[in-house]
């Protein structure tokens, strides 16, 4: 008997993959088939949905009306969406779009698994994931929700205050990671400095990574979204002396301004922020700092928006993403009155990167000659496709590798040396 098919479609972060994956180890495998793509040819399709910001929830509605269509074709029969947007907006969407089956919340991976399964029994396994990542690397969320109130953030909203999983159920879901293939952990949360308060009441980010790293088959470990004024100093030592800790930092500024950084309730001013960054260079001379920022954000003029655009010129990240400000419903930001127009906003997203895309390529300019340990993800074209350390999947650089007569195996870690680059990937040839 042909097994149902089970399509899980995931939006927004990697916060968001992880609970797909999880969720996606809960169907029987006798039963159930399940994958993770776009195909809308399913007979079952789950949207795991993103409510972040303006841009991200348009991203949501759209694909959930594209599979609403698809279902009322007959490409599929049940369409559910979680996450997110269903979260914070589930009874309007269920009376806008009642072409879904059933609408479920951020944190009800088991509810949705034991409704399409109709099986009470199913419980929810931390150390069960079925990867949609390939089998080299993976994310390890380490907690969920923030106790932290930024202004303009409705993640606490959504998926409530802190709640870290423990040092032992981490180490255990990553042994048996790095038994099924997994060389890369990327660690997530909404703020990693934060980790353990809630279980230990002390940061204990750093005795995480430290037993993680004693797992033999894990080479790199990542550290992605963490927050500035209470990142602790252990833990940069510790990226400085343990040569599995990648040598990058994924850190969230938003803004330099001192009167924006307050408003949008940050905790740290300019000084501090500038003060911070200089230290972990300082720190770790050779690590790859991605940051973003958020621009047009009320209160945010001409003057001090070139204000941020000489921090980021100054300071010469080597990763930046920006984002323009949209107001969210329940934030303290909601009510401050937004007065610059989204055109405005537009522009000023154009022109950060604009300036980020010049220091990108002079950063990947001087690395030409320079020989990197490169992990290599996928075949696209006539390369290999592959990252070094200083580079997180999907969001940073890529390192392009000819395929000519070399034969790497997806997975493998290789020498190269860069011979080539632009503002985003650098080409590479194999040591001989």
């Amino acid at each position: 008997m042909a097994k149902t098919t089970i399509n899980i479609i995931t939006l927004g972060c990697s916060k968001n993959k992880v609970d797909s994956e999880h969720l996606a180890a809960l169907f029987p495998s006798n039963y159930y088939l399940v994958r993770h793509d776009s195909e809308k040819k399913s007979d079952i399709v789950i949207i795991n949905t993103c409510g972040f910001i303006g841009d991200a929830k348009e991203e949501s509605v759209d694909t959930i009306l594209s599979f609403a269509e698809a279902k009322q074709i007959g490409e599929l029969k049940k369409l559910y969406v979680m996450g997110c947007l269903s979260e914070r907006y589930g009874d309007y969407l269920k009376k806008e779009i009642p072409e879904v089956d059933a609408y479920f919340g951020a944190n009800a991976i088991e509810t949705i698994a034991q409704h399409i399964v109709k099986q009470s029994e199913i419980q929810f396994d931390q150390s069960k994931r079925k990867l949609s990542t390939p089998k080299h690397y993976a994310y390890l969320k380490i907690s969920e929700g923030c106790d932290h109130k930024c202004a303009f953030c409705a993640i606490p909203l959504i998926r409530g205050k802190q709640q870290s999983v423990s040092i032992e159920a981490l180490v255990n879901e990553a042994r048996i990671l790095s038994k099924r293939g997994v060389k890369e952990l990327i660690l997530i949360a909404q703020d990693l400095t934060y980790y353990g308060v809630d279980l230990y009441g002390k940061r204990a980010i750093t005795q995480l990574v430290e037993a993680l790293s004693e797992i033999k088959e894990i080479e790199w470990i990542r550290l992605q979204y963490a927050y500035p004024n209470t990142f602790p100093d252990d833990l940069l030592q510790l990226m400085r002396t343990n040569a599995k800790v990648c040598k990058y930092i994924d850190l969230p500024l938003q803004h330099i301004n001192s009167v924006i950084l307050k408003a949008m309730k940050r905790g740290i001013d300019r000084q501090q922020t500038i003060n911070f960054v200089r230290k972990v260079r300082k720190t770790v001379p050779e690590i790859a700092f991605r940051t973003t920022f958020i621009v047009g954000f009320p209160g945010e003029t001409e003057e001090v928006f070139e204000e941020l655009c000489r921090f980021v010129r100054d300071m010469r990240f080597e990763r930046v993403g920006v984002f323009a400000y949209s107001p969210e419903e329940g934030t303290a930001a909601f009510d401050l009155e937004d007065v610059i127009p989204d055109e405005v906003k537009q522009e000023r997203v154009a022109v950060l990167m604009e300036i980020q895309q010049q220091i990108a390529l002079e950063i990947n300019e001087s690395r030409v000659g320079t020989i990197e340990k490169v992990l290599i993800d996928r075949v696209e074209g006539d390369f290999y496709v592959g990252r070094t350390q200083f580079d997180s999947p999907e969001v940073d650089n890529e390192i392009l590798i000819p395929i000519e007569n070399s034969r790497l195996v997806i997975g493998q870690f290789v020498d190269a040396r860069i011979v080539k680059a632009d503002f985003f990937d650098c080409e590479a040839r194999l040591l001989s």
